[in-house]
């Protein structure tokens, strides 16, 4: 049964300027005593606060409850969600808790949703830049922004010519709400790929996706190792690419391109084994034909940009596109 913190009401929520769209955060949180709190002293110290932070801890056993419920005692925005233990770690937890926090904001006039990590913190201005930019636009569907591990902010996934800026990945991963109720919330899948799948979907239904490069959040975990060892992550990435439909070719040329960086040669070639592994045992695929048809579509659009040619439509890609302009309207 999960418990919950008592609800505050609307007239104890934090101010937001009138000019910017209401913002409410979740953050599922899974043993997180260790890098939680410097969280949450980040989100207190924005110039734009939440109206509502849901921070749901998942089974913790670490004192993870006892930290959120400190602060939540002196900032009643703050809202504790507690779900039942459970022994097994994978990455649909994190859609289940995410949506049990997500149905505690029915009630919530906000106009922004947002997964937040329980290991992320970020500059003072961070979320009203954010905010600024779905103010200024009222297609744009999810927005993000890089993130980094270390002290140089230059270093991070997007900072290359081949950067996809339309991805926005799951750290810090902020919805316009009818956007999020459109596709359907995130679908929990225990392999993962579930903030991949939102924010694809996203663009599928016709809205507009993206990561602004002009701020960064910093990751205090290293990426994918809350799940196990961390040589293993480029060979997760790999499986995950399969799983999500990657294109053959898209797949082949992105591990020589990661062969390029740390762990040199090596992480390219576990991408690969994942990717190519994955597609001889013909592995299930938890995502739908008209989602694969609309990834291998954008990705080979991207590759014939950078080889400067056009490209046609195929017919499969141009009748999902149509019906993502129809779903759309």
């Amino acid at each position: 049964m999960i418990q919950a913190a008592p609800a505050t009401t609307l007239l104890e929520a934090p101010a937001t300027p009138a000019r910017l769209p209401a913002l409410a955060l979740i953050t599922p949180a899974r043993n997180e005593a260790d890098l939680l709190e410097a969280t949450i002293l980040s989100v207190l110290a924005q110039t734009v606060l939440p109206l509502r932070w849901i921070i749901v801890s998942d089974g913790s056993t670490d004192g993870t409850d006892e930290i959120v419920q400190r602060y939540a005692e002196k900032h009643p925005w703050i809202e504790l969600l507690r779900m039942p233990e459970r022994r097994e770690r994978h990455f649909a937890a994190k859609a289940h808790a995410f949506n049990a926090g997500f149905a505690r904001l029915a009630e919530i006039p906000y106009d922004i949703v947002g997964n937040l990590d329980a290991d992320i913190t970020f500059p003072p201005e961070y979320l009203q830049f954010l905010m600024e930019r779905f103010a200024a636009d009222p297609e744009l569907g999810v927005a993000g922004t890089p993130f980094v591990e270390g002290d140089q902010i230059t270093e991070h996934t997007y900072a290359h010519k081949f950067a996809q800026l339309e991805h926005v990945s799951g750290a810090v991963q902020l919805f316009r709400r009818a956007c999020f109720e459109a596709i359907g919330g995130y679908i929990p899948i225990e392999g993962g790929a579930v903030d991949w799948i939102a924010v694809t979907t996203a663009r599928m239904n016709g809205w507009k996706t993206r990561t602004f490069p002009q701020k960064v959040c910093f990751h205090h975990r290293k990426l994918g190792t809350g799940h196990g060892q961390a040589w293993l992550v480029r060979y997760r990435y790999g499986q995950k690419a399969y799983y999500v439909g990657a294109h053959p070719l898209w797949a082949f040329l992105r591990g020589l391109f990661q062969m390029r960086q740390k762990p040199y040669l090596i992480g390219g070639l576990l991408f690969q084994l994942g990717y190519w592994t994955s597609l001889a045992k013909r592995a299930p695929r938890p995502v739908s034909p008209d989602l694969i048809a609309f990834h291998r579509g954008e990705q080979m659009t991207r590759l014939w940009r950078l080889f400067g040619r056009p490209r046609q439509e195929s017919k499969d890609e141009s009748r999902t596109s149509k019906a993502a302009t129809q779903v759309s309207q």
